[in-house]
């Protein structure tokens, strides 16, 4: 994972679907075909890599990874993990819910649509627009692993998935210039977390770097900034419009990228660069 992606990735998790109470009604539902529904091997060797990169995710992913259709690499995948006896589901949906009480992500917790069916294995997928944009394979009675449960799944980026999802999360996506949702692993932002005492400031991560608001200094007063922020400045001459825009926040950017310059409808602000190797646990 990026190390901008690092300091900012302090987000909220989503609702999720548990086993106690069995899946949720909508967990899965019956939906609309896909224009070509995945016709590869649902089980699929899987291998763990060192760091996140896309072909890591892939290799750690098996059949889940294969089965995305993402506009651009995929974001994130994992393979299989152990559930004790009592756990395992007695059904294929009960095996999906366990996924999301055992992993906590932060993905839509409901319109999972069986998209192939084999006897020890389901491929459930949340589409967009017809095509596969989370992927979780389940598994029934694996070594180790009893009744039903996840064996592997992957995800596209979150601004592949829709709006009325993400606005419920603290992913924040930016649009382009055209109006098109950035995926965040090229920029976004997010909050400071509350547990940290970071809650007044904002992070922002474009690339490599992450830039900070820190209105009330929380950052600035233990060094973790490389120059303080500025609330109300001039925009340098030479700076020039991303098109990247959030909420009334456009992001400014001079050649150097030493200051993210965000206009806003009361003026422009100056978020500096974060310190290398910030983060909060």
């Amino acid at each position: 994972m990026r190390r901008g992606l690092v300091a900012v990735a302090a987000l909220t998790a989503v609702a999720v679907a548990g086993c106690d109470d069995g899946p949720r009604p909508d967990l899965v539902v019956k939906g609309s075909p896909p224009a070509s529904a995945y016709s590869g091997p649902l089980y699929v060797p899987t291998q763990e890599l060192d760091g996140h990169s896309p072909k890591a995710m892939r290799l750690a992913s098996g059949a889940a990874g294969r089965a995305l259709e993402c506009d651009g690499e995929i974001f994130d995948g994992s393979g299989p993990d152990g559930w004790s006896r009592s756990d395992g589901g007695a059904t294929p949906a009960e095996g999906l819910a366990l996924y999301f009480d055992m992993a906590q992500p932060e993905l839509p917790d409901h319109g999972y649509r069986v998209e192939r069916e084999e006897p020890d294995r389901v491929l459930y997928s949340y589409d967009v627009g017809g095509r596969t944009k989370v992927a979780v394979v389940v598994a029934k009675d694996q070594k180790d692993r009893p009744g039903w449960g996840p064996e592997t799944d992957a995800g596209c980026d979150p601004a592949e998935l829709p709006e009325s999802f993400t606005a419920t999360t603290d992913w924040q996506i930016w649009t382009d210039r055209t109006g098109r949702r950035v995926p965040v692993t090229r920029l976004h932002s997010a909050p400071g977390p509350g547990h940290c005492g970071w809650q007044s400031a904002d992070f922002l991560a474009l690339d490599d770097r992450t830039y900070a608001r820190d209105p009330d200094d929380v950052l600035g007063r233990d060094g973790l900034l490389r120059a303080p922020y500025r609330e109300n400045v001039r925009m340098p001459a030479d700076a020039r419009d991303t098109g990247y825009h959030h909420r009334g926040r456009r992001l400014w950017l001079t050649a150097d990228k030493a200051t993210a310059y965000v206009r806003t409808d009361r003026g422009v602000e100056a978020w500096p660069l974060v310190e290398d190797g910030v983060g909060c646990d």
